[in-house]
Order: structure tokens, then sequence, then C-alpha cells
């Protein structure tokens, strides 16, 4: 396992290895984080914002909402530094899920995890990775696949894949 902070970082695709590991650095979701997410987005479900509402939902409370999980997630990947220069493509999320509620006062984490490589017909390297946000308690919050298009070490400086390699 490698784990924000060790490196060298960035990452290149030839750096990467199908179940390598990496984990970024904690950072806890804040209010502030909830409101201005409802403020970008526009969703003011009261699930999210009425204090009085969600003391009587499911939750018990209010949920951040999934989708700025994953807003924070991405931003713990770029804080991490592990692909700052390398990354060309995001190409998808699959098979998102949301596991367990996100919650103002959580401290949270990035699970990265190589679920596969290969090169494209046109000769860029695709990883798939397993992307995990977990809480301070070891639960998984979400969950999803998402392929990334990554810069390859043997490109030129004109972004195009070194044939001799």
């Amino acid at each position: 396992m490698t784990t924000a902070g060790t490196g060298p970082f960035p990452l290149h695709f030839e750096d990467l290895a199908t179940g390598l590991e990496l984990v970024s650095g904690a950072r806890t979701v804040t209010e502030t984080d909830l409101v201005q997410f409802a403020m970008l987005s526009g969703d003011w479900n009261p699930i999210h914002v009425d204090e009085e509402f969600a003391r009587d939902s499911v939750f018990g409370r209010r949920v951040v909402h999934g989708v700025c999980g994953l807003a924070i997630m991405g931003g713990l990947i770029f804080s991490a530094g592990w692909f700052s220069t390398t990354v060309e493509a995001l190409l998808g999320f699959d098979e998102m899920r949301f596991r367990t509620p996100l919650f103002v006062g959580d401290t949270v984490r990035c699970r990265f995890t190589v679920a596969e490589l290969r090169i494209t017909s046109t000769g860029r390297g695709l990883v798939t990775r397993r992307l995990e946000l977990v809480n301070q308690r070891g639960d998984v919050v979400l969950e999803t696949l998402s392929p990334i298009l990554i810069a390859r070490a043997s490109e030129r400086a004109d972004g195009k894949a070194d044939d001799a390699l």
C-alpha cells in the first residue's frame, strides 16, 4: 500500500499495477461544505438542510448530499498529488453506490485501488480504479469504479506515444 506523502508523484501509467492501493490524507466534512454544496447544486432538500425535518428521518439528523461526498473524494485525490499532472481525462463513474450516510463532522479518506490497466488502441494508458470514500469508523460511505486516462512515461513532449517503446 502507498499512502499520501510518499512517492515520487505524480505517477504515470507504467508506475501502476493491478491491485495497487493508495490512501489519501483525511479531511473533516464541515457545515460550510454542506451549505456551499446546496448553494452550488440548488439541492435544498430538507433531509440536507432542515434539522427539524431530518430529526424525524431514517438518519435522525441532516445527511450531506451523496454527490458532495463524490466531490470531496475528488479533492482528496487531487490533494494527494498522485496524478497531479498526469491525468488526461476522467471517463466516468460506474456502479456508484452510496453505502452509508455522510454527516457533518465525519472525517473521510479516499482509498484508490487499481482494478484494471490497459493500453487503448490509440496508445493511451487506461486505468480503471475502484474509489472508496471511507469515514473515521472505517465504513465505506460511497464506492465506484471510475476509468481515467493517465499519461504514459514514454510520451514525448508533444503528447504522442513514443512508438519505439
